[in-house]
């Protein structure tokens, strides 16, 4: 009897010794694994979806669902880590493609650079940084701010399709842009714009004093490992590298900016782009609960589109499935990288299209879509330490009628673009061939091999 009491006492001073055992030691017996940033030449450093609080059958049902969806690259990351690729992963990575409005992310990132640099202000006029002279934009034109072309409200007449036209051909995409007349007070109103951009990318390059590609491998490819002449830029006939579209990257290279952003900038204990402009430009602006800084914003409502058949206007988050601080590049056709930062995750997903809800601007990827709604719901099915809020099936959004081709194809803006311009035309500029950019464009095309 004695042995039983003296045995019961035992065991109780063993199971109050563990019972004070350090709160955080049974933390660290689950703690998720992180991983190191990749220099130029390492791959991406990888993890079991388990031991990143993920359920592997889940994300497998996730990402399996965007392959089944036209996705030619699908990659999952938490805390710096794949966790997860989809099955053609390996056959496209080493495809480049064109990222589409991706690119206006990209400028948008080394107009924080610059502005990190003090070269540029957000609230500048961009007058402070154009040439003077004919075909340079009068007063009203000239006091256009950084922050409007960023935020897409500069007012001047846009129309996505006809702006893009004539990509490849372009003279001059900076004086394109400040042909066009203002159809609304600058700072009022979001309108989806490809002039935009291009005419912020040269005032980025004016600003800097370099031109923008070779700034950009200095201070942003570079420092995150990804090598000169390993992608390609598309420069107008001018030389400028177009600010909206055509930059061409393997899905690790857009996995590489992905990351970036998920670590606030900073790469292997470099401050590539400011952290304050990092955590800006997935903030919504007044004009668009859905858009920041040339990025998409999943914090607010309603959520205006892109002007493809039709202006829509969705009274929702973009990705309702995702938590609200998600923001994304988002290029046409599903060029994708999603940063989650409540949950240290980034999604790159690369290809064409593959929405299925039948409403124009969904299906050609130019508003929050179904596709995305459905994947992020999967995924967050996944996710086993954070309770992620579950809204449901894709329910289906309002079909957009207002279909005006002047939204997208008004043939007056590529007028003003190549033909009615007294100063650069589709032939001349200043009294001479621009051919500058076409040199360099075929220069640059091994970075396509």
């Amino acid at each position: 009897m004695r042995r039983l009491v003296a045995w019961i006492l035992a065991a109780g001073v063993v199971g109050a010794l563990l019972s004070i055992v350090p709160a955080g030691s049974a933390t660290a017996a689950v703690a998720q694994k992180r991983c190191d940033l990749p220099s130029a030449s390492d791959s991406f450093a990888t993890s079991t979806p388990a031991q990143q609080s993920l359920d592997a059958q889940q994300v497998s049902r996730a990402v399996d669902l965007l392959s089944t969806r036209l996705r030619l690259s699908v990659k999952v990351f938490r805390n710096n880590c794949l966790v997860a690729k989809s099955r053609l992963d390996d056959a496209g990575s080493s495809v480049h493609n064109n990222v589409w409005s991706v690119t206006k992310s990209v400028t948008s990132l080394l107009t924080g650079i610059a502005v990190g640099d003090g070269k540029l202000h957000l609230d500048d006029p961009i007058g402070r940084h154009l040439p003077k002279g004919p075909g340079w934009g009068d007063a009203a034109h000239r006091a256009i701010t950084v922050r409007q072309l960023l935020t897409q409200t500069s007012g001047t007449r846009q129309a996505i399709l006809a702006e893009a036209a004539s990509t490849a051909v372009d003279p001059n995409l900076a004086r394109e842009a400040l042909a066009q007349p203002f159809v609304h007070k600058p700072g009022t109103k979001f309108q989806y714009s490809q002039l935009g951009p291009a005419l912020l990318a040269y005032v980025v390059q004016r600003a800097v004093g370099k031109d923008l590609v070779a700034f950009a491998q200095e201070r942003l490819f570079g420092p995150i490992g990804i090598e000169s002449g390993s992608y390609f830029w598309l420069r107008d006939r001018s030389g400028l590298a177009y600010g909206y579209n055509g930059l061409f990257l393997k899905p690790a290279q857009l996995a590489r900016l992905g990351l970036l952003m998920s670590n606030d900038g900073r790469w292997q204990g470099t401050q590539v782009v400011p952290a304050s402009y990092v955590s800006a430009v997935g903030r919504p602006t007044p004009t668009n609960g859905c858009y920041g800084l040339l990025f998409w914003s999943n914090r607010a409502k309603p959520c205006t589109g892109a002007d493809i058949p039709g202006a829509q206007t969705l009274d929702r988050r973009a990705i309702p499935s995702a938590p609200a601080d998600a923001y994304e590049m988002n290029g046409t056709g599903g060029q994708l990288v999603v940063m989650i930062p409540s949950l240290d995750m980034t999604v790159v997903t690369t290809g064409y299209f593959g929405s299925l809800a039948l409403d124009p601007p969904v299906l050609l990827g130019a508003s929050p879509d179904e596709m995305q709604w459905t994947f992020f719901r999967e995924l967050m099915a996944a996710v086993e330490d954070v309770d992620v809020a579950d809204p449901g099936p894709y329910p289906g959004d309002p079909i957009s009628l207002d279909v005006d081709p002047r939204n997208y194809l008004d043939p007056a803006v590529l007028t003003s673009d190549l033909l009615t311009n007294p100063h650069c035309n589709v032939v001349f500029c200043d009294g001479t061939i621009p051919t500058k950019g076409l040199v360099q464009n075929l220069q640059a095309l091994p970075g396509l091999l």
